[in-house]
């Protein structure tokens, strides 16, 4: 009868052990499903959103690169290179949403500025350059947060009284393109 008994106990120390084995292991292998985008994560581009009347814009695209999910906040911080006369207009509304991206889905940010003062009065940026809200994946990969997209869209006013890009909220979906 002991040996019964300790035949049984070992069994049940055994099993308990294998449970909480496997448990912490599914534990430690499973990832957060919502976390916020690293620019390794991103394919990032300025996409040319037309031209009229002195108004321009355009967009700047992130897509998920394949195998990954993330989420964008609808505000991200963006600066320019180069045109030191030029500012930057966040015009992101407090309600607007995050945006989640997986595998290849995109997002855009929209801009506008006007380029109708004489050349003299108009400067060209180098880049923009966005910063990704997070420095580090789930699985631990590291990457340096500041997106910097060379400027392709042209000469943007720098005059005293005109001189702004307005920068909007993330926006799920490919930028639309003339």
């Amino acid at each position: 009868m002991n040996t019964l008994r300790r035949t049984v106990a070992a069994l049940a120390v055994a099993g308990a052990t294998a449970g909480l084995t496997a448990l912490a292991a599914g534990t430690a292998n499973a990832m957060p499903t919502d976390f916020t985008c690293t620019s390794g994560q991103l394919t990032t581009k300025l996409v040319y959103g037309g031209a009229g009347a002195g108004n321009r814009e355009g967009f700047i695209q992130f897509t998920a690169n394949p195998g990954e999910t993330c989420t964008l906040p609808a505000s991200l911080p963006v600066d320019l290179v180069g045109a030191h006369d030029v500012l930057l207009n966040q015009q992101v509304p407090a309600e607007a949403p995050a945006v989640h991206l997986s595998n290849g889905s995109s997002a855009y940010i929209p801009l506008h500025w006007t380029a109708i003062e004489a050349p003299a009065q108009q400067q060209t940026p180098l880049a923009i350059d966005v910063t990704a809200p997070q420095e580090t994946t789930p699985r631990g990969d590291q990457s340096d947060p500041r997106i910097a997209v060379p400027w392709s869209l042209g000469d943007v006013d720098a005059s005293p009284e005109s001189h702004t890009i307005d920068v909007g909220a993330v926006t799920a979906g490919l930028a639309p393109a003339v």
